[in-house]
């Protein structure tokens, strides 16, 4: 009888995990607010505007896609890089999005999370002064390299040093602004982190041509949403409102022409819902995937304009960040 109790007792306790886990839509919506994690010292991916007091930048786009597919407000959290993981275990927050590396170890199940498909495909590199005459990593035997905490740059900056049989030493601050901050101030011969953020950080150094970026890169680093385990439903929602962003790009939908699209396409017809009841799959309106691209725009648009030629200038053209159809990783599946 113990036995057959104990059993009882772990069983509706495994029945009550898994109900709050399928309710962050069922919260958003009662809330009427999504609740978003972000960068807020990145320009171009996660940035606080002083002029406007308005976030703005890559990441923050997807956070306005993800509300205006639920059609609710959008609150952003900032967060450090030590903060981010568990802000989201504790439920302080509906979805990350703040230059995170997709790992085995953050997407298993004893840190809870899962993560969405890659938004920006990147690598690890590293940021030197022009005068220093560094042009590899191979010219940095014993040097000192500042780098954040809390990330994966820390194991991968020691698994290359180890790897090339190179002396490091290694200056730690737990937030991006002072890690950088100590290398402008050249307290350090170098600063490590992902490449898109070394393009990012060093139009905020006080002498942004002093700086250039070596052509290394040394780890594969696949940024993207994160949600919590446990909610299928909601997952589900964050991921393809991703991939909705992808497949207006490939199919010519943009934020000019979302709401006034026509097509005899069968899987465009599902896409802008005028057919197929694919709404209704996810829990949300018809013309859900229409309200996120009118909303922010298709892959290739919020890419221009925060990454692109107008933000940042990161090439995208045959990159990993191009759309399959030329090369790249940017594929969306059967919207069917």
């Amino acid at each position: 009888m113990k036995r057959i109790l104990v059993v009882a007792v772990l069983l509706a306790l495994f029945v009550s995990v898994c109900a709050m886990g399928q309710q962050t839509l069922e919260t958003v919506l009662a809330r009427g607010k999504l609740i978003v994690g972000v960068n807020n010292v990145l320009p171009g991916f996660g940035a606080l505007d002083a002029a406007t007091g308005e976030f703005t930048g890559f990441d923050v786009d997807y956070g306005r896609a993800i509300a205006a597919a639920i059609g609710v407000d959008i609150e952003f959290i900032p967060l450090t890089a030590g903060e981010r993981l568990t802000a989201l275990q504790a439920g302080q927050i509906d979805v990350l999005l703040r230059n995170t590396t997709w790992t085995l170890t953050r997407d298993s199940k004893d840190l809870g999370l899962n993560f969405c498909p890659t938004t920006f495909y990147d690598g690890q590199g590293f940021i030197v002064r022009k005068a220093d005459n560094i042009n590899s990593i191979m010219d940095m035997d014993g040097a000192t390299v500042c780098v954040t905490s809390g990330t994966t740059t820390e194991g991968n900056l020691a698994d290359a040093f180890r790897a090339n049989k190179l002396a490091l030493k290694t200056q730690v601050f737990a937030q991006t602004e002072a890690s950088f901050g100590a290398y402008d101030a050249e307290a350090c011969d170098c600063y490590t982190s992902d490449k898109s953020q070394l393009a990012s950080l060093r139009t905020i150094a006080d002498n942004p041509d002093d700086h250039v970026i070596l052509p290394d890169t040394i780890s594969k680093e696949p940024l993207g949403p994160v949600v919590r385990h446990g909610d299928s439903e909601w997952y589900d929602i964050v991921k393809w409102t991703v991939f909705a962003t992808f497949f207006a790009e490939e199919h010519g939908i943009t934020q000019a022409n979302a709401l006034t699209f026509e097509s005899t396409n069968p899987e465009i017809r599902r896409f802008l819902g005028v057919e197929g009841g694919m709404g209704a799959k996810l829990g949300l309106a018809e013309d859900w995937a229409v309200n996120v691209i009118a909303a922010v725009g298709n892959y290739g648009e919020i890419y221009d304009r925060h990454l692109g030629p107008s933000g940042l200038d990161i090439p995208r053209a045959g990159s990993l960040n191009d759309l399959w159809t030329n090369g790249g990783l940017i594929y969306c599946p059967a919207w069917r």
